[in-house]
Parts: C-alpha cells; structure tokens; sequence
C-alpha cells in the first residue's frame, strides 16, 4: 500500500515511516521541516530506508500537496499529523495556529477529495478539544487529581469545549475531518491523543512534556512546571499508537467517520510531577528542584483517556507498561545527547 505521512519527519511520523517501510509499504514523507529535530529525523529514516520519497511541502500551499497526490497518484492511506502542537504559542500567535491546524487540514481534505481515490485519512486530533473539563467535578487528592463521575476516562460523547486557540484549530479539523466522511463519503478516521511519548521524541516546554523533562535533567536545563504537579494525563508509548493506527485503518469499514479517544488509559496514568518526578529521579539517580508558576490557559487538572471503543470497534488497547516505555525512553535520551545539543 502506499502511504502519505504529512509531519513526517515528526517524532510520530518518523516513527510511523518507520514501522512501514519496516513492512514493505510505500511511504511519502511530506514535511516542511520547521520542528527542531526533524531534519535529524529524516536523516535517521533515510540512513535506514533507501526506498522513502520526501517532499519539502507546508501543508498551508494547496497547490503543492494537489501535486503531490498527482504524483503519487493513488495514494491509499494518508496519516495527517502536520500541526502547530504548542498551547502557548497558539495564545501567541492564534493566526498562525489557525492556518496549519484548521487551514492546512481543510486543505489536505479537498486535495485528497479532488484526487478522486478512496484514500483512508486518519488525522490525530487531540484531547485538548474537550477543554478544561470544567463542567465535570475534579477531586484533588494528595498528589494527583481525579475524574469522579469517569473512572474508565472520558469517553468520546463528552461535550466539546475548544478552550485556548489551539483546541479551538485542532477541534475545527477534527470536525472537519469527521463531516467529510458524511457529507463527501471520503473514509476518515478521527483519533483523540493524549500523551504519547517515545524515542526520536525532540520534547520542548510547551509540548511533549514526558521527553523534555528527560532532555532537560540529561543537559542540566530548568524543568518549569506550569500549576502544582498534581494535574493527571494518561501517557502512551508510541508502539502501541502506531499499532492502533495499522488496525484503525485495516477495519476502516467500521472505523470510518469514527472518533477515537486513544491513550494508555487509567492503568498508565500519573501526576506530572507528583508521581513523574520521584520515576524520574530513580532513572537519574539524582534529585531535581523544578520551578513552579501559573497554570496555563485551558490547562486541565486530569485527562484519561476512556478507551474502549477501540477496544470493541477494532481490537486494540496499550500493550506497554508505563514503568517500561518510560525507561525505554529514558535510555534513548540518556544515550543521544548530542541529538538535543543544538535543538534544545
């Protein structure tokens, strides 16, 4: 099959390529290479696959990525996971935010639409288009929050609250993407991510909090924790994501049109710092003093992921432990240092 990746050279895309071409698959990766790491990532995809195509293309230039599907014509699956995926730089730049998130998404639907083929889109969305989750009751407890009214996580028919500007473009596209497949019949997937981490994972501050904390204790940077620590995600390695992807795509008779919540759901959640901090201090064999300040806008105190539906709708749920995949992290980064050196 011949696959489109758009964000690529990302930490999911490389690891998606990856998977793929592993597999025997066709894969375009399609990136404009504007994430610090992804030029290093795309080196490491074609070190290891003579086979891949890249195209250099924003998902912003309609016209380019029309060339695209008329150069790769037909093209069976498309993951699109091109985006602007900082909360902070959305309340910064909303414009910005707006026009890769929503706009770029748009854009890739009605080039795939306009190819004419019944290419799978599955678009990662994210848990931030439910928003701050003000309206469920929230129990602090000692060192973490908790959902009472949801103890198998939120599921996917909890109401939408677009809270910063951010879950605002990317709940747009996630609706988007939904409608297509009932107003143009094109086989769309939805899924909802929480957390989800692994190696080729270039973290920052403002998104992908698992691995920069680890980048940060491994180059002796501050670690900043926005709120009091105890705000709960669930977390998931990538592998299992990747698989969930494969078998989303594989029923997309029955997936099709569909939204997915995916995470590692109750057993693999955890306090950012409250109960991240001591693992990671135990992976570091030293104590660390993070600075606290303000929480940021649309922050939500607790998010788990109710996943069950993908259980039922197509057979899948998490198949690595927290405690391993973070470590299996852990010695990525510790083992990569000069990786971060010039991009953190």
């Amino acid at each position: 099959m011949r696959y489109l990746i758009t964000g690529g050279a990302g930490f999911i895309g490389a690891n998606a390529a990856d998977r793929l071409l592993d597999a025997g698959e066709e894969v375009i990766v399609l990136d404009n290479l504007s994430r610090p790491g992804s030029e290093r990532n795309l080196a490491w995809l074609r070190e290891r696959h003579r086979s891949i195509s890249f195209e250099q293309i924003d998902v912003r230039d309609f016209d380019a990525l029309g060339r695209v599907f008329e150069r790769y014509h037909p093209v069976d699956v498309v993951y699109h996971l091109a985006a602007q995926v900082a909360v902070t730089f959305s309340v910064q730049d909303p414009a910005t935010d707006f026009e890769v998130n929503a706009r770029g998404t748009l854009n890739l639907l009605e080039a795939v639409r306009a190819s004419g083929s019944e290419t799978v889109v599955l678009y990662t969305s994210t848990n931030k288009v439910y928003g701050a989750l003000e309206q469920v009751e929230v129990v602090e407890e000692t060192d973490r929050y908790r959902l009472s009214a949801y103890p198998e996580g939120l599921p996917e028919t909890a109401p939408l609250d677009f809270h910063s500007p951010y879950g605002c473009s990317k709940g747009a596209a996630d609706q988007y993407v939904r409608d297509y497949q009932r107003i143009y019949g094109l086989p769309t997937i939805v899924f909802r991510n929480s957390c989800i981490y692994g190696p080729r994972q270039f973290g920052i501050e403002d998104q992908g909090w698992l691995a920069w904390f680890m980048i940060a204790s491994e180059l002796g940077r501050p670690i900043t924790i926005y709120g009091n620590g105890k705000q709960v995600r669930d977390v998931l390695f990538i592998d299992d994501l990747l698989e969930a992807m494969q078998l989303a795509v594989r029923h997309s008779e029955a997936t099709q049109g569909q939204v997915y919540n995916i995470g590692g759901g109750p057993q693999n959640s955890l306090a950012i710092w409250r109960e991240f901090g001591p693992m990671l201090e135990g992976l570091a064999g030293r104590k660390f003093e993070p600075a606290y300040t303000d929480w940021r806008p649309g922050d939500q105190p607790v998010y788990i992921s109710d996943i069950r539906k993908a259980q039922v709708d197509f057979g899948w749920k998490p198949r690595t432990g927290m405690e391993d995949g973070l470590r299996r992290l852990y010695e990525w980064v510790s083992a990569n240092p000069a990786l971060f050196a010039d991009t953190h």
